[in-house]
């Protein structure tokens, strides 16, 4: 079964947008000039600059009188308040799935902000599964990202899978290049920019997701990617690795799960253990895969520990592809790719005192992986 992987921020989301809103608002609350509003998008790089730096930068040169806890609170909120999926976006992900495609998320950021935008936006009924680099411990362009998404959308990572599968993403060094190191084909959205990158190029490109789309479903004889490159391969896992790396208990290939869309798309999404309606595992609000894996927020101090002993940004079980474990205080290696790893977007950043616990149900009668 065909499968097309989205990144969220400036893919499905019009991240930048709701950055725009909250920088209005906040220019606003304090009678401060709306023309600055281009001062605070330059700051902000597309969310790659630090929020420490950006926000910073807006109280020293307001003279606000906030403190630094309030301004970051204030920030998630203003962009919560404002993110939304368009319809039109929408509509796409419900062509695409009445097409035959299994459909995906694969984020860089911080597991928190970005579970809550696909909830927030009733992204989660509309794809069969997500990863997201902060709780997977690993960024893209790492094929081993794609590999883990796809498991999770219920799609094995073996034989000619990523003949078959397709990335949609804004950022070059991302998801383009991590296209590329797969083996997947793609379609980059150029939002007006021109193509820069010289090592690799995607194999469509579209001023827009519903464009990207549509290109993807007319493209089912578009050629292959390029001889030499790597067409995917086994998920890279052992024995013991912890379930929120590898999430995908219980999962069946092509699998489907009765499950619709919100009819406002702005509508939260609640988190669910299978039917709809009942509770996920743990409490707290939560997105689920298709594998069976489960995502669930939950607030917990980071001077008393994480929840169920996952620490954000950190694995307890094996931390490297082949499942070799680093030795105490030594540097993890970083695979070599053939372009340097971009950093998560900066305002993905997961506060200290919150932690996502990640758990797994298994589907009745299905071996685990």
């Amino acid at each position: 079964m065909p499968l097309l992987l989205f990144d969220l921020d400036n893919t499905l989301l019009p991240r930048d947008a709701a950055y725009r809103a909250w920088a209005q608002d906040l220019l606003s609350e304090h009678d401060l000039p709306p023309g600055d509003v281009d001062w605070f998008v330059t700051l902000d790089g597309g969310g790659y600059v630090p929020r420490s730096t950006v926000l910073s930068a807006v109280r020293r040169r307001y003279g606000l009188d906030v403190s630094a806890d309030f301004l970051i609170a204030h920030y998630r909120r203003g962009i919560n308040s404002h993110i939304h999926c368009p319809p039109r976006h929408i509509e796409a992900l419900r062509a695409a799935r009445a097409a035959g495609w299994t459909l995906g998320i694969v984020s860089n950021g911080g597991t928190r902000p970005q579970l809550e935008k696909i909830r927030r936006t009733g992204l989660g009924p509309l794809v069969d599964g997500w990863v997201i680099s902060e709780e997977a411990d690993c960024v893209k362009p790492d094929p081993l990202i794609f590999e883990m998404a796809a498991q999770r959308c219920g799609i094995a990572p073996t034989g000619d899978w990523a003949e078959h599968t397709w990335m949609i993403g804004d950022h070059a060094p991302a998801d383009i290049a991590g296209a590329e190191l797969t083996g997947l084909r793609s379609v980059w959205l150029h939002h007006g920019r021109p193509w820069a990158e010289n090592g690799y190029r995607p194999t469509l490109k579209a001023s827009g997701l519903p464009e990207a789309v549509g290109q993807v479903l007319a493209a089912r004889n578009a050629p292959s990617p390029r001889p030499g490159v790597r067409s995917g391969g086994p998920l890279r896992k052992a024995a013991g690795m912890p379930v929120h790396a590898t999430a995908p208990v219980g999962a069946r290939s092509g699998a489907r799960h009765g499950v619709t869309a919100a009819e406002d798309p702005g509508a939260p999404v609640p988190a669910t253990a299978g039917a709809v309606g009942e509770p996920a595992p743990m409490g707290g609000p939560g997105v689920r895969n298709r594998s069976d894996g489960f995502a669930v927020i939950a607030e917990s101090r980071m001077e008393t520990g994480a929840v169920s002993g996952v620490r954000a940004g950190r694995r307890s079980g094996p931390a490297a592809a082949d499942g070799s474990r680093p030795a105490p205080g030594a540097t993890p290696a970083t695979p070599a790719t053939a372009t340097t790893a971009p950093a998560a977007r900066a305002d993905a950043a997961t506060p200290a005192h919150a932690r996502t616990a990640f758990a797994a149900a298994p589907t009745a009668g299905a071996a685990a992986r």
